[in-house]
C-alpha cells in the first residue's frame, strides 16, 4: 500500500476556506437546493445510485468503476471543517490527479458530533452534493444513523450527541432546523456498504458478523436490519483471530478470521470481497493497516486534524488522512500535514482540567 505525504499545499488558502460565517450565510440556498434534490421523483441521482438493486437498496453492488476519474475516500470528520477543506484542496492539487476528470468522493460518514463545526461540515457536504450529485456518495456512519427527529425535537442514540443538542437549541432558527431534518432524510436513504467489482468492500464500520452468516447465506438478504447495523457499527480488532458478537451493545469487534469467513459467505452470494476500507476507529495515526489481516487486507482511515476530547492519548495536532481508489489493491493513503499552529488556531486546545474523566473515556455507544 502506497502512502503519500501531502505537505506542499497552499495552507493559507486552506485556512482562508475555513469560513463558517460564509457557509452559514449561504445556508438557506444550500438547504433549499438540497431539499429540491431529495424531493425529485427519480431520486437525487448520487454517485452509485444507478447500481442500487432498487431505490431502497443500501448495500450496493457496483458494476463498473470508471478508473479515468479519480475516486477519493474520506473518513470520519466529526465537524472537522479544516480537515475537509484540506482534503478538497489535496484533491484539486495537480500532483494528486490521475486523469482529466473531476474527482469523485465517497464519504465514510460521521460528519458531526465531537464539537467542531458539525453544522458547517454538513452544509459543505450538502453543497458538494447539489453541485454534482453524481460525484458524491455518502455512506452512513453510526453518528449519522443515530440522529433522529420525531416531529418536535431531535435525538441521538449515540454518545457524544452534541449535534442533536445543538439542533434542539436552535429549533427557532428555521434553516438550522431544516438542515437537521435534511440530515435525517439523507442518511435514512444513504448506503451502508459498497461492493466494488475488484473485491473492495467499503463501509463505515465493518460487515455482518459471524452469527448472521448462516441466515445471510440462506436468504441473500443484504438489507436485513441486523446486517445493515453491522456494516455501520462494528469495530476492527487489530490482532484477534475471532471475536464473539455482542448483541447487547453496539461495540462488537471482528477479527481477521471473522473477515475471512465473511469473504467466503459473500463470494457464495456472488459478491467477491478480498479487501476493505473503513473508518469508525479513531486510531492515533489516523490510518492503519493490520498485519494479522494480510490474507484479506483492511485499511482504516479517518480525517481528523485534532485529538477529540474522548481520545486520551497522543499529541493534540494530528495528521488527517484520506484515500484514493486503486483497482485491485488497498487504496492509496494521503496524509495531510496541516501546520500545527493552524490546527490550534481553528481548534484551540481545551484546558485538560475542564474535561471530566467520564467524557475523556466515553466511546460510541
Amino acid at each position: 500500500m502506497q502512502v503519500v505525504e501531502v505537505e506542499g499545499l497552499d495552507w493559507q488558502a486552506v485556512r482562508n476556506a475555513v469560513n463558517p460565517s460564509f457557509i452559514r450565510a449561504n445556508m438557506r440556498s444550500t438547504v433549499e437546493r438540497m431539499e429540491a434534490l431529495l424531493d425529485r421523483a427519480d431520486g437525487p441521482g448520487m454517485l452509485f445510485d444507478t447500481d442500487r438493486a432498487d431505490p431502497a437498496d443500501k448495500v450496493i453492488q457496483i458494476s463498473v468503476v470508471d478508473t479515468a476519474s479519480p475516486l477519493w475516500i474520506v473518513g470520519d470528520l466529526h465537524g472537522d471543517l479544516l480537515a475537509l477543506e484540506a482534503a478538497l484542496a489535496a484533491m484539486r492539487d495537480p500532483a494528486s490527479q490521475t486523469g482529466e476528470e473531476k474527482p469523485r468522493i465517497v464519504f465514510l460518514g460521521d460528519l458531526f458530533d465531537d464539537e467542531g463545526f458539525g453544522l458547517e461540515v454538513l452544509l459543505h457536504v450538502f453543497e458538494l452534493i447539489v453541485d454534482a450529485p453524481d460525484r458524491v456518495c455518502l455512506i452512513a456512519g453510526n453518528h449519522d444513523e443515530a440522529l433522529s427527529y420525531d416531529g418536535v425535537r431531535f435525538a441521538s442514540s449515540v454518545v457524544p450527541s452534541d449535534f442533536a443538542d445543538f439542533l434542539n437549541a436552535n429549533l427557532a432558527h428555521e434553516w438550522i432546523e431544516r438542515a437537521g431534518k435534511l440530515a435525517v432524510r439523507l442518511f435514512a436513504r444513504a448506503p451502508r456498504a459498497l461492493f466494488f467489482p475488484d473485491g473492495l468492500l467499503v463501509a463505515h464500520g465493518g460487515f455482518p458478523l459471524v452469527d448472521l452468516h448462516p441466515r445471510l447465506a440462506e436468504t441473500g438478504e443484504w438489507n436485513d436490519p441486523m446486517c445493515l447495523s453491522d456494516f455501520v457499527w462494528t469495530r476492527a480488532h487489530p490482532k484477534a483471530r475471532k471475536k464473539l458478537p455482542n448483541r447487547f451493545s453496539r461495540g462488537s469487534q471482528f477479527g481477521h478470521e471473522d473477515f475471512a469467513a465473511f469473504c467466503s459467505v459473500s463470494a457464495g452470494l456472488g459478491r467477491t470481497v478480498t479487501h476493505m476500507v473503513r473508518g469508525h476507529d479513531h486510531i492515533e495515526e489516523r490510518y492503519a493497516t493490520y498485519p494479522a489481516y494480510r490474507a484479506h487486507p483492511v485499511l482504516t482511515t479517518v480525517a481528523l486534524s485534532r485529538r477529540l476530547s474522548r481520545e486520551s492519548f497522543g499529541s493534540y495536532e494530528r495528521v488527517p488522512t484520506m484515500a484514493q481508489f486503486v483497482e485491485g489493491a488497498l487504496p492509496r493513503v494521503y496524509r495531510l500535514h496541516i501546520p500545527a499552529d493552524m490546527i490550534r488556531e481553528v481548534y484551540p486546545e481545551p484546558n485538560p482540567g475542564s474535561l471530566d474523566s467520564e467524557t475523556i473515556q466515553e466511546s460510541d455507544r
